[in-house]
């Protein structure tokens, strides 16, 4: 191995600090280097968080977007694509379903659908809490006003997902048509002042991104002191503008996993569902990089199909109860455990996760 290599990750693993020339020599590792990233990634998440394996349900409940981003199948312009909106009563009983099968915590995940108002999704919120007993919910809708987030804070949110997809402005921009990623950074300035755990994350593979690139997108998830930041492969999706680019590699997203994990020590790290449609042990390579959460897919199977941001979704006809006992599986012959309770980030509760 390289001796900069080492000398990086080491300073890596003991102060969890590095420059951007720095993250730059961790992410260009191959072969053997690799093998050692991930170890010291795994070594810092089994210190920081113990070898709990937090799963959440996500619930996702409507593929209607009003934004027209190049490189996701819910794009607007996309008219291929079935169109569905779960009601109310819909979400709940999905909810139901999840906690009945032992998820404590719900993810409700949409496109940018402004027919759920504010004052619904607060509805729904509160019932998810009063009426199931979900443990925390978790929101992922895009960008809304102020307002909308406070009411959602007030109805009992807990935590909240906007990732920024990259911290180059000028890729945002190109990508993600009539947004930018100053607006993008200003809600999760919002959301971090309402009190929400907030989550971030970046795409690994993005047409026109580079080790720069991605060097800045973990720099500026530590900066933002993220209790979440979801990390995945770039898929082309057919009915995109990025249909003919190639995906994001298995290796690279690892890399940046477990980079993220030695900069964010105490930060939740899904492995997520991506990665296991890139390969099938992604969901598995991902824990032994430094991931800690995965977030099954509790979508009511007439809907699961349509939430086609990317194609060929892993799991996708997969019944639930299949899917958790596979999941936990995994989880027991890693010698890890499937962790009980909210699993709330170990800053806001004070110290580490401590559900057995």
């Amino acid at each position: 191995m390289r001796q900069e290599f080492m000398e990086v990750l080491e300073k890596a693993r003991g102060s969890h600090r590095l420059e951007r020339h720095e993250l730059i020599v961790l992410l260009q590792a191959r072969g053997e280097e690799v093998d050692a990233l991930g170890r010291a990634a795994d070594g810092v998440r089994a210190a920081s968080l113990g070898d709990e394996v937090h799963l959440r349900g996500i619930i996702e409940f409507s593929n209607y977007c009003r934004r027209n981003c190049l490189y996701c199948g819910l794009r607007r312009d996309n008219r291929k694509l079935r169109r569905y909106r779960l009601t109310p009563g819909e979400i709940l009983a999905a909810a139901r379903k999840a906690a009945g099968l032992g998820l404590p915590t719900i993810v409700l995940q949409s496109g940018e659908d402004p027919h759920y108002t504010a004052p619904v999704l607060a509805d729904i919120i509160r019932r998810l809490k009063e009426e199931v007993g979900v443990g925390a919910v978790t929101l992922s809708v895009g960008e809304r006003s102020f307002e909308d987030y406070r009411l959602w804070r007030e109805a009992g949110a807990d935590r909240y997902l906007l990732k920024h997809e990259t911290a180059d402005a000028a890729l945002f921009a190109r990508l993600r048509p009539g947004t930018t990623l100053q607006e993008r950074l200003l809600r999760l300035k919002w959301l971090r002042e309402l009190g929400y755990q907030v989550g971030s994350g970046n795409i690994v593979g993005l047409p026109g991104q580079s080790l720069e690139t991605l060097a800045a997108d973990i720099l500026l998830m530590r900066e933002l002191d993220v209790e979440m930041a979801g990390i995945g492969p770039f898929i082309p999706h057919p009915q995109t503008p990025l249909a003919k680019e190639p995906p994001g590699e298995l290796e690279l997203t690892l890399k940046v996993l477990a980079i993220a994990r030695l900069l964010l020590p105490r930060a939740h790290l899904p492995a997520t569902t991506a990665l296991g449609t890139i390969h099938p042990a992604g969901r598995r390579l991902g824990l032994c990089f430094g991931a800690n959460v995965i977030m099954p897919d509790t979508t009511p199977p007439p809907y699961r199909y349509y939430y086609q941001i990317y194609p060929g979704k892993a799991g996708m006809d997969d019944e639930m109860e299949a899917t958790l006992v596979a999941l936990k599986n995994m989880i027991h012959s890693l010698n890890r455990r499937v962790g009980r309770g909210p699993g709330h980030a170990p800053k806001i509760q004070g110290g580490m996760n401590n559900e057995v």
